[in-house]
């Protein structure tokens, strides 16, 4: 595999690298990421977990409550506590949702769908050629969203 990007904390203990690139990249408007980010809306970029490399430093893991009720594992740095991808209940921890702020080129990982957009801050302003979804997208639409080889690999990792 080759390296699709790297990313690193703030203080640069943690260093990590993506081995390809990712399946689908979310910017969730919901008030759960609002509060947890401090921001409007979190962007995550899902990819496999084992396609995740860890090049310097050692992350620690730490289980949150979600709005869910199963949980959210959040990879952070030991030193400066910034998160750098989750665990999310739904996929376990096959899969990784990498916060895409924390890449060294975050321009890689534009969104492919804006969820949750029910309660998206007002200021917010979306393209109007943008995936948008009042919730969560629905099976049917991950061909779509994901395109054919990313809707197989997460096929992949949910057993399907």
């Amino acid at each position: 595999m080759t390296v699709f990007a790297e990313g690193r904390c703030a203080c640069g203990d943690v260093h990590y690298r993506l081995l390809d690139a990712p399946i689908v990249t979310h910017c969730c408007h919901c008030r759960w990421c609002q509060r947890e980010s401090g921001s409007a809306f979190a962007l995550n970029t899902v990819i496999e977990t084992d396609r995740v490399e860890v090049a310097q430093g050692a992350p620690e893991h730490v289980m949150t409550p979600s709005q869910s009720g199963r949980g959210q594992e959040i990879v952070r740095c030991p030193a400066c506590k910034v998160a750098l991808w989750s665990h999310y209940g739904g996929a376990g921890d096959k899969a990784a949702f990498v916060r895409v702020g924390t890449l060294d080129n975050p321009d890689l990982c534009p969104p492919d769908v804006h969820i949750f957009t029910e309660s998206k801050q007002p200021w917010v302003l979306l393209p109007d050629d943008a995936e948008v979804f009042a919730q969560f997208y629905r099976g049917p639409d991950v061909p779509r969203l994901y395109g054919e080889d990313g809707a197989a690999r997460w096929g992949a990792l949910r057993g399907r």
